[in-house]
């Protein structure tokens, strides 16, 4: 079961480092886990990701239970012999594809029944099922199954929702006990929509189940920025000291510094690599987008700050060659560069706050980001 020791607390913020253990190794705080929904990160092998740093990376239970199912993962004992990955791995419930992917659904106490998005299928997802389903996937880390709210979403229902997540979360957390051996560590998930009352029931509710780590959902669901943050600020610190702190789905760069400083630990989003696949490229001042004619001739690298592969052997004008000519090879390079330039910020971050100087360093990175490649 994974143990989280912290490590060093900012003086001039709330930021936090420290080091979480596993079965499959140790994770260092704050940590960036790139995306892999259905067993892979788009365009990138494990040997890539390892290559740029990851020390754990995300999967996806809706996807994985409907394909390739839980016979076939069964069968390589888990997702970490089917796909070659060797380090930590972390799952998601699945509720939140169950409420944008999939066809006709319904939601009642029991759980989610649905039709798969694939073949419209008859499906039910359950907080048991779920637990079960990533038992089976070897996940280190599991995610309780809650229920997810659109924003704007009114008082109602982010009530109602609150409530279910709760309910939800106490039969995920004595399905995780009976069944699995506590073989790996379940996460509860904070809800409450953008009310600031609910968000602290939520997180107090959670709390006194005492999970291993907490999360906190529906942030970065098309709010408006500064009240992701003002939700990140209140929920934060309502949360255990001692145990890792997950915001779920965030987010640009910019949100990952600024909800670090607030204590949060860990993140996860599809942006480094879905921006990677279109083109828009992360440097330290500003993002790219390398279709621009303005690259055509550029004998530059994409970053001359940057020690990922990409940037240490081709140009802009190359990749905006391949890019423009639909070259797999661009998604490939596309991707190592945003992946490695996301997992390399987390390790500034954790540095800045190993040597107490993290908002020296937050200066410096929003100032460098604002000014542009000039």
């Amino acid at each position: 079961m994974l143990t989280f020791d912290l490590q060093a607390l900012s003086s001039d913020s709330s930021a936090r480092a420290g080091c979480m253990h596993t079965r499959h190794g140790r994770i260092e705080t704050p940590i960036f886990m790139p995306v892999g929904t259905l067993g892979t990160v788009k365009a990138l092998s494990p040997e890539d990701l390892s290559a740029c740093g990851a020390q754990i990376i995300l999967g996806n239970t809706y996807h994985l239970y409907l394909r390739p199912g839980s016979e076939v993962l069964s069968r390589f004992g888990g997702l970490h012999g089917f796909m070659h990955w060797e380090r930590p791995l972390l799952t998601d419930s699945g509720g939140f594809q169950v409420f944008s992917l999939a066809g006709l659904s319904k939601i009642t106490d029991a759980g989610y029944r649905f039709q798969s998005h694939i073949d419209g299928s008859a499906h039910l997802f359950t907080p048991e099922s779920v637990v079960a389903m990533q038992d089976v996937i070897g996940s280190d880390i599991l995610m309780c199954l809650d229920q997810c709210i659109p924003y704007p979403a009114d008082r109602k229902l982010a009530e109602e929702a609150l409530e279910r997540t709760g309910l939800w979360a106490l039969r995920c957390k004595e399905s995780w006990q009976r069944d699995t051996g506590c073989r790996n560590s379940l996460f509860g998930i904070v809800q409450g929509g953008m009310f600031a009352d609910l968000r602290k029931r939520s997180a107090e509710a959670l709390v006194s189940m005492d999970f291993p780590g907490y999360a906190i959902g529906g942030l970065s669901v098309g709010e408006p920025t500064e009240l992701m943050y003002e939700m990140g600020a209140l929920t934060l610190p309502l949360l255990p000291q001692g145990k890792p702190r997950y915001v779920m789905g965030v987010g640009t760069p910019e949100n990952l510094v600024e909800l670090v400083s607030m204590g949060a630990d860990m993140f996860d989003c599809v942006m480094p690599s879905r921006n990677a696949r279109n083109g828009k490229l992360f440097t330290r001042f500003g993002d790219i987008n390398i279709a621009n004619s303005r690259y055509r001739m550029d004998e530059k690298p994409l970053d001359e700050s940057c020690s990922c592969y990409t940037c240490t052997h081709y140009s802009r004008a190359y990749l905006r060659h391949l890019y423009k000519s639909r070259e797999l090879l661009a998604y490939r390079l596309n991707t190592l560069h945003n992946i490695h330039y996301y997992l390399d910020l987390m390790r500034k971050m954790r540095a800045a706050i190993l040597e107490n100087r993290f908002r020296a360093f937050r200066a410096t990175f929003l100032e460098d980001r604002s000014r542009g490649l000039g």
